[in-house]
């Protein structure tokens, strides 16, 4: 064999579509592991003559770190290791169906062959993916419309905004676009494990939970010069707003060409977004999740403080906070080191919160085991198990003496609507009752004492709060924002602040009241308005006070989050203070996108995008961003002229698409006074 280059005929199409990687636009053999896949090439004499394969992975494969497989002819698939079966043989050329074990290390293989006594001879190489449709895969995912959603499917929604007010974005996933494999295993060459040793890293990489925790680690920037760089100050400058994004693709591309420098800028859906691109990509199952009120308790005490002066403002005082909303992962796959339990989803988070082990990474925690309150459980269970469930304490700080006041706490306050994306639909599914037990049942409570004592956090209230008796001083009046009209960017925000005596004596009560815009993590930015009013309230009294804040005077101050917090701390005259807020998000108004006639595979379509100005100023820097994976190839960016107020601007552009079935398109729409107004809709191509 070695005097002649054998030629490979790596029967692309046919074994693609056996393995379920026809969407790769590879020129290159992607297979799945656990599954035979077949090859013919020439220049082989008779092949009873011993032909043996070598199928080889890493920088220095050896049979004992599993990267390196010699295996002969044989006339059944083994069960443990690689095997090849003769399908077919003619005088110069051999069919072969080559098999791999269900727990093959993923990646680039070399694949050459040798016939007796001669040196071995390259066929080329080949890309080993995981195998959800397998039984015996590590992954394996019995349910055939989940595997479709969540290893194929290019298109996810991404849940945002707040717990009273939900709104969802679309995102282009791409896994299948271009260079994209190509980029998730250089990520994996990359990391600070493949760099301290390259053998063993390699070895580990049959093992979903290993890669979960890598590439956790390495879609940040932190530690490891990884893909994307976080940003939460509000200030973009040097880089992309990180809600400017509509894809994992652009971000990916990037970082490869820049010479693997990370990519500015990201926030929580960034970091999750693309983190379910490269692992969809390698095939394992995963989906983006959203957790609204999510507590980022940064001491491990499963409470989240929060700090507020004699104004109402919001102190930014140690490191607990609390988030609007908080994009993770969750990945599908077995758990050997915990047991059949706690297999099923796990979550990842790849946004760089807290150090895990050394380094920005995060999980794979076990979904049962935060359920459960199995805190001292592998990794980071407690971590996960306080965004979802942390009680919220809130206190006075008087600055001049250092002294804290709890005004009150709160059990049901944190982890609500865990919200994903619907298998095979563009609808949300809620999943809060997979992470925990009903939030005021006695289940929920006796799974918080739980994890609090494995933490070895005492039952008793926190020795550092005051005295029990004042914390159950039950307050003399209670309050809650509510909102009157609409919540929309350019128009003026009208709330009502609703007071109510529960005493029957009369209460006279001083209210100062802040607003300020945030960010999603409802870090405060700018302060819009502040007022104050004093009260009195007869017995038992409801009584509302309408408050107007006009577009005028948070348009300037407004983050490109779109998020206002206000606060009513109310001074009761002789009893406790009362804290009423409320995280309002404002909806950027609407866009209209229209397919102009049947979308037909390689033939164009015409996409007219319209966009009415509804505020009383002429908008301009006007700027229209589109993709969608087999719509159309990269991102479209068309500029549009100013409009001047209640102008409607229609932009229309060509398709052609690549592919049939249902895609996506992904409209991103900007201009001076509106950032990142996102839209997206499902076009049917037929073939």
């Amino acid at each position: 064999i070695a005097a002649t280059q054998p030629s490979t005929n790596w029967h692309l199409k046919e074994n693609a579509r056996e393995h379920h990687t026809s969407k790769f636009s590879s020129e290159e053999l992607v297979v799945r592991r656990g599954q035979a896949f077949t090859i013919t090439f020439n220049g082989a004499e008779r092949p009873e003559q011993n032909l043996i394969f070598i199928a080889e992975t890493g920088p220095k494969p050896s049979k004992s770190t599993r990267t390196l497989a010699t295996f002969d002819i044989s006339s059944t698939v083994s069960k443990e290791g690689w095997s090849a079966v003769l399908q077919s043989s003619s005088s110069n050329s051999v069919s072969i169906s080559i098999s791999s074990p269900h727990n093959a290390v993923i990646g680039r293989y070399r694949l050459s062959v040798q016939s007796g006594s001669s040196s071995p001879a390259s066929l080329g190489t080949f890309v080993l993916l995981f195998n959800p449709w397998a039984s015996g895969d590590d992954v394996f995912m019995p349910n055939k419309a989940e595997c479709e959603e969540y290893v194929l499917e290019e298109f996810g929604i991404i849940f945002a905004g707040n717990k009273n007010h939900i709104s969802g974005f679309g995102w282009n996933f791409g896994q299948f676009q271009g260079d994209i494999l190509n980029i998730c295993l250089a990520i994996l060459d990359r990391s600070l494990y493949y760099r301290q040793d390259p053998i063993t890293d390699v070895s580990h990489r049959h093992d979903p939970k290993y890669l979960g925790r890598v590439l956790s680690a390495m879609v940040n920037a932190n530690d490891d010069q990884g893909v994307v760089l976080g940003n939460w100050s509000g200030k973009y400058e040097g880089g992309k707003n990180p809600s400017s994004w509509t894809g994992s693709g652009e971000i990916l591309q990037s970082w490869k060409k820049s010479g693997y420098k990370p990519v500015k800028y990201g926030q929580c859906w960034v970091f999750a977004a693309v983190l379910t691109t490269v692992l969809r990509c390698l095939g394992i199952p995963t989906r983006t999740i959203t957790n609204f009120s999510s507590a980022h308790d940064a001491d491990g005490n499963l409470r989240v403080d929060e700090y507020y002066d004699a104004d109402g403002n919001h102190l930014e005082k140690g490191a607990d906070s609390v988030w609007n909303f908080h994009v993770w992962n969750e990945s599908w796959f077995t758990r050997n080191d915990l047991g059949p339990s706690y297999s099923g989803w796990q979550i990842l988070d790849a946004t760089p919160q807290e150090q895990s082990g050394g380094i920005y990474q995060c999980g794979p925690a076990s979904r049962h085991a935060i359920k459960e309150g199995e805190v001292d459980l592998d990794y980071d269970v407690t971590f996960v198990f306080a965004e979802v469930n942390a009680d919220s304490m809130y206190w006075n700080l008087d600055s001049a003496t250092g002294k804290k006041t709890l005004i009150f706490s709160k059990s049901t306050e944190i982890g609500a609507s865990i919200s994903t994306k619907a298998v095979g639909r563009d609808d949300r599914v809620d999943v809060t009752s997979d992470y925990k037990y009903e939030e005021g049942s006695a289940k929920e409570r006796d799974i918080f004492k739980k994890a609090r004592k494995k933490l070895g956090l005492e039952d008793k209230f926190d020795p550092t709060a005051p005295k029990v008796e004042e914390v159950e001083q039950k307050p003399d009046i209670s309050g809650k924002f509510k909102v009157a009209g609409s919540l929309e960017v350019g128009k003026d925000l009208n709330l009502l602040l609703v007071l109510e005596n529960l005493q029957s004596d009369a209460k006279t009560v001083n209210v100062n009241m802040t607003a300020w815009s945030t960010l999603y993590t409802r870090r405060r930015v700018n302060q819009i308005w502040k007022d104050s009013i004093s009260v009195t309230l007869a017995p038992k009294e409801e009584k509302q006070f309408p408050i107007k804040i006009k577009y005028p005077e948070y348009q300037q101050q407004l983050t490109t989050d779109k998020t206002i917090q206000v606060t009513a701390l109310c001074h009761v005259e002789g009893g406790m203070q009362v804290l009423v807020k409320r995280n309002i998000t404002l909806d950027n108004p609407g866009i209209d996108i229209q397919v102009l006639g049947e979308a037909k595979v390689n033939k164009e379509v015409v996409v007219e995008v319209a966009f009415t100005n509804p505020i009383d100023a002429e908008v301009k820097d006007c700027v229209l961003q589109v993709e969608g994976s087999d719509l159309l190839q990269g991102i479209l960016e068309l500029r549009i002229p100013p409009l001047k107020a209640s102008e409607t601007s229609s932009t229309k552009f060509k398709l052609i698409p690549s592919e049939a079935g249902p895609k996506h398109l992904l409209v991103n729409f900007s201009c001076d006074k509106f950032a990142d107004i996102k839209t997206f809709k499902m076009v049917n191509v037929i073939n």
